[in-house]
């Protein structure tokens, strides 16, 4: 546990366990720390017959995040919740939120799902940037950040923390090192990609080269990395002046990229007549996902793939009897 954080509430022993455990399973816990720490300054400051956790206290201190968006006050009251479950081991009488009061959660935002032509107008957009005093490579750049996005499914974060070691030339596979979930994975690329790596290489030695250097990078003050927020910036520009909005009018967003390599990858299977069931696991694990279950979370939301389920229960199960009408014979 980080040796900085400190509670002072009467749950200061469970706070300390709990995050304790949640890190030891290699959870960074950062957003729960914070909204724990929250609640037990919040605690520690109420007179002692009113300092533990209860349906009271709980109700004041939801008060207190009156000035949060309905999803983040839901977010918070779910973390603390999670935190009385685990107390309940212990402790099975103490004080559980219950869910059903929070805030109604917002509904998620379906994924986007590019079109190969719009992916063929952003690589040509992206071709046609003009190069920065500051970042000599941009239009090389931004172009390999599209490939890596579209084609690896790689989040943002993960593309601007490459360097240069994380790539092997000869296995053609890139080293996404403690990401998410504290996860790394081999990826492997796609004959284009690594195709569009050895060139972009090619051009990236101009530039000082040493294995620990970034693999995007510009020349503000001194050879640094892109940053996760230029970088989307950036594309976004490049959605705009490639004309590409979903059906609501919006520019997509940069991890719609990510989707759409998942969507495009279950569409391919279901129209080759894979299992794709079986196939879950290896995409969630190129994807570094914690569980098959996020991975999951496409199926419902592809319609080629909706469609194509359909057809299949119909070839295999269109035999079945059509219903008797109600009151006939049995």
């Amino acid at each position: 546990m980080n040796a900085n954080r400190s509670f002072s509430s009467c749950l200061a022993p469970v706070l300390a366990r709990y995050l304790g455990l949640k890190e030891a399973l290699g959870r960074k816990y950062a957003i729960e720390s914070r909204v724990l720490a929250h609640m037990d300054r919040f605690l520690a400051a109420q007179p002692p017959a009113a300092s533990d956790l209860t349906a009271e206290t709980f109700a004041e201190w939801c008060a207190t995040l009156a000035h949060l968006t309905p999803g983040v006050r839901r977010n918070w009251m779910r973390i603390v919740r999670n935190l009385c479950l685990y107390r309940q081991r212990t402790e099975p009488r103490c004080f559980l939120p219950d869910p059903s009061l929070f805030p109604q959660a917002h509904t998620a935002r379906r994924p986007y799902c590019f079109a190969e032509e719009e992916i063929a107008r952003l690589l040509d957009a992206a071709k046609q940037l003009r190069p920065a005093s500051n970042s000599p490579l941009r239009p090389q750049a931004y172009h390999l950040a599209l490939v890596l996005l579209y084609t690896a499914g790689l989040r943002r974060g993960e593309v601007v923390r490459l360097v240069l070691a994380d790539y092997d030339a000869s296995e053609h596979t890139l080293h996404i090192r403690a990401t998410k979930f504290h996860k790394s994975r081999l990826v492997p690329l796609s004959r284009d990609a690594a195709c569009e790596m050895d060139a972009f290489l090619e051009v990236r030695r101009r530039l000082p080269h040493p294995p620990e250097a970034p693999l995007l990078c510009n020349q503000s003050r001194g050879l640094r990395p892109y940053t996760g927020a230029g970088l989307a910036q950036g594309l976004r520009a490049l959605f705009s002046e490639a004309g590409i909005r979903t059906p609501s009018g919006r520019v997509p967003r940069i991890h719609d990229l990510r989707h759409t390599f998942a969507l495009h990858a279950l569409s391919r299977w279901y129209l080759a007549g894979v299992d794709v069931q079986t196939r879950l696991p290896a995409l969630a694990a190129y994807m570094g996902h914690v569980s098959v279950v996020s991975t999951q979370h496409y199926l419902s939301v592809l319609e080629p793939v909706a469609q194509e389920v359909s057809d299949r229960f119909a070839r295999h199960c269109g035999f079945l009897p059509p219903a008797r009408p109600e009151g006939g014979a049995r």
